[in-house]
């Protein structure tokens, strides 16, 4: 029997799991906050070896307000040479902490708020061909004081936040004024998502 192609909006339409054989795995590079592996596995009639940074993943929070306004930060990121704009997220880099409390401990570490209200809004992986990093973005509302402050070091130390329509963040990503690719994604989900709503 052929396969047939599903028709768009089907729902049938999604990334598809693979597992070749892995004949060799290494460690080439280990790094303070990820690793870079080199693999070489079976693929279709031969052999192919890719180097790639072996990430632990990431969070994301879409912070926003009682007036439709998303909390972004900004702050130095050097291989870029920019302070770009972001959403508060940070790296799972604590053994077995679960997703959603990753975010929250994210959200009160960068701005010292917590939120009543958290949703899954989407996950994404931020490049494929080079990283195996999925970032978990969340929708967060009712946002409030934490119940603690957080000392914030190096690049961190001079973070700016800013609330910012939700409509303007999108303008700002839309015209290429704002290109951090979870920034980019988290605000164009949540207000796709406020749309459908």
């Amino acid at each position: 029997m052929s396969k047939q192609t599903p028709e768009p909006g089907s729902g049938h339409l999604r990334d598809e799991e693979f597992q070749p054989e892995i004949l060799v795995s290494d460690t080439v590079f280990e790094g303070a906050v990820w690793d870079v592996r080199s693999d070489r596995f079976r693929y279709n009639d031969g052999e192919i070896t890719r180097h790639y940074v072996d990430h632990p993943g990431a969070v994301a929070v879409v912070a926003i307000d009682d007036q439709d306004r998303v909390l972004l930060i900004q702050q130095y990121r050097h291989p870029i040479r920019h302070r770009d704009w972001e959403l508060p997220a940070g790296l799972l880099d604590i053994e077995g902490e679960d997703v959603l409390v990753a975010a929250q401990r994210e959200l009160a570490e960068e701005t010292d708020l917590a939120a009543e209200h958290w949703e899954p809004l989407l996950s994404t992986f931020t490049t494929p061909g080079g990283s195996d990093e999925v970032v978990h973005f969340f929708l967060a509302t009712g946002l409030s004081a934490a119940h603690s402050t957080h000392m914030r070091l190096d690049e961190e130390a001079d973070i700016r936040a800013e609330w910012v329509p939700l409509a303007d963040a999108v303008a700002a990503v839309l015209d290429g004024r704002m290109r951090n690719a979870l920034l980019v994604g988290g605000v164009l989900a949540a207000s796709l998502r406020r749309a459908r709503a």
